[in-house]
């Protein structure tokens, strides 16, 4: 990636490294790839992440999870949930999720995304079908049913503001390359059909 980005009146153009993506891949005898679970909060994102890359690990493949609740803990820590932080949210992801795949790793991130255009843009940082967008579409009903960390319950209170589904908009993928219900799939047949869109090629 060549493109030059202008940092107040600097001209910084990033550094060509000898080491190519191919290179690092080829010693993990592995395609990187970015798989990107998007859903309300609820859906079953994590667990379905976490799932996947203890299969993957068996496989004896080399990943990592970048879960929205661990980055909203460190990297992403100064971010709010009005719409600006959240799109920067995931343009931080995006951009650390393009990094581990540049460095050979099969990355499983884990975050709700609600909209679509940032989703869209972090498509673009990667090559032809390294990204792959899996909508895990759990109904609303079943989502706020489950309620795990009580959030629902804490907007419908009105003790959050901007909650995703409820006062916050989440924009469903039109075309993701696949989609899951994890109150209709269990989650060994979900983890199978993920690891087999990753392994296709």
């Amino acid at each position: 990636m060549n493109e030059v980005v202008s940092m107040s009146g600097l001209q910084i153009r990033p550094y060509e490294l000898l080491l190519s993506s191919n290179d690092r891949a080829a010693i993990k005898a592995q395609k990187p790839r970015c798989l990107w679970l998007t859903g309300l909060s609820g859906a079953g994102k994590s667990t379905l992440a976490n799932a996947l890359e203890l299969q993957l690990n068996r496989f004896g493949l080399h990943t990592f999870v970048l879960d929205g609740d661990n980055l909203r803990a460190g990297l992403c820590r100064d971010l709010g949930m009005g719409a600006d932080s959240r799109r920067e949210n995931i343009r931080r992801t995006a951009e650390v999720a393009r990094l581990m795949v540049d460095a050979g790793l099969i990355v499983i991130v884990a975050t709700i995304s609600p909209f679509r255009a940032e989703r869209e843009a972090a498509r673009q940082l990667f090559s032809e079908g390294d990204f792959i967008e899996v909508y895990v579409s759990t109904p609303f009903e079943v989502c706020a049913q489950r309620d795990p960390k009580g959030l629902y319950r804490a907007a419908l209170e009105g003790r959050i503001k901007d909650f995703t589904g409820i006062d916050s908009p989440y924009e469903a993928p039109l075309q993701a390359e696949c989609e899951i219900d994890t109150q209709a799939i269990d989650m060994e047949d979900a983890c199978l059909r993920l690891a087999a869109l990753l392994l296709k090629k």
